[in-house]
């Protein structure tokens, strides 16, 4: 029940892999998305994680005019998002940027042609939004590429996640438990589903994607035995964009990467024994012996 992803090996028994998620907070800037990079690499991260689309497939067609105010003026919903989406030549020099940094690096397409696109950039592996979890025809492109994929599972239900995990199939498939809420409150965070995905699928590693603030959910979800952790990240949270308010600033990143490591030392082996620490404290306050 493990997945290898780069030098990675993503299961129970193994440290938790943690997903810096850079989506679209670059902001269509590549020397933003390299701090970025910067800062999953320092933090101790092992991934981090992009977003790719082909605008005028991925747009909902209601989408396409509607008008928006950016820091590049005002413009239709489909001109964003071609302002912000990067090229061949940006993905080559940030996806080189990240390898020289230790990290592996992939994105979540969101059509065919992107999933064509990143294979042809060589990525480790393939990521589905939640959005996508419903997108037969790129599930079945991505199941073709035999890569490991990470499949989210926010906005959607245990039928339609049965559904996706029926045409990817079991191998080399990570599981992440999410609510598409942006960002999430606790009471949406549902924690509890993550035992219930990893009865449902034996197979299969199970993870947490969070769009929380703050640090405690994703911790929790640690506890819960998510073997993978997904958080978006910024530079700033007041920074132009949707997801950046849902995102962890690098401190926050840090402490994140800090205190999963600390809970996978914590939890042990579930084995009951006696600490050699406890032995002179036993010898001290123990009036009865065994």
């Amino acid at each position: 029940m493990t997945v290898n992803i780069g030098s990675r090996t993503i299961g129970a028994g193994h440290p938790t892999y943690v997903i810096a998620e850079i989506g679209l907070n670059h902001n269509g800037d590549v020397e933003i998305a390299k701090h970025l990079i910067d800062v999953a690499a320092r933090a101790g991260a092992d991934a981090v994680k992009f977003q790719k689309r082909t605008p005028e497939i991925a747009t909902p067609p209601h989408m396409r005019d509607t008008i928006r105010e950016t820091p590049w003026g005002t413009m239709t919903y489909l001109e964003y998002r071609h302002r912000v989406e990067f090229g061949r030549d940006e993905y080559v020099e940030i996806g080189d940027y990240a390898t020289m940094a230790g990290l592996d690096w992939f994105a979540s397409p969101w059509d065919v042609p992107s999933v064509q696109f990143l294979e042809d950039l060589n990525v480790v592996a393939h990521k589905v939004a939640s959005a996508s979890l419903t997108d037969t025809e790129m599930l079945t492109a991505l199941r073709e590429t035999g890569k490991p994929i990470i499949l989210s599972t926010g906005m959607s239900t245990l039928e339609q996640i049965d559904r996706a995990v029926d045409l990817l199939g079991t191998d080399n498939l990570v599981i992440l438990h999410a609510t598409s809420t942006y960002p999430m409150e606790p009471n949406e965070a549902n924690l509890r589903v993550i035992p219930t995905l990893q009865a449902r699928f034996p197979s299969v590693p199970v993870g947490y994607s969070g769009h929380e603030r703050g640090l405690q959910i994703s911790l929790a979800a640690v506890t819960l035995g998510a073997v993978a952790v997904e958080r978006h990240i910024t530079l700033d949270r007041t920074m132009w964009g949707s997801d950046h308010s849902a995102s962890l600033e690098p401190s926050g990143l840090e402490h994140l990467v800090r205190d999963i490591r600390v809970i996978e030392e914590a939890l042990g082996d579930g084995v009951k024994k006696v600490f050699p620490g406890e032995l002179a404290p036993m010898a001290k306050l123990r009036r009865v012996p065994a």
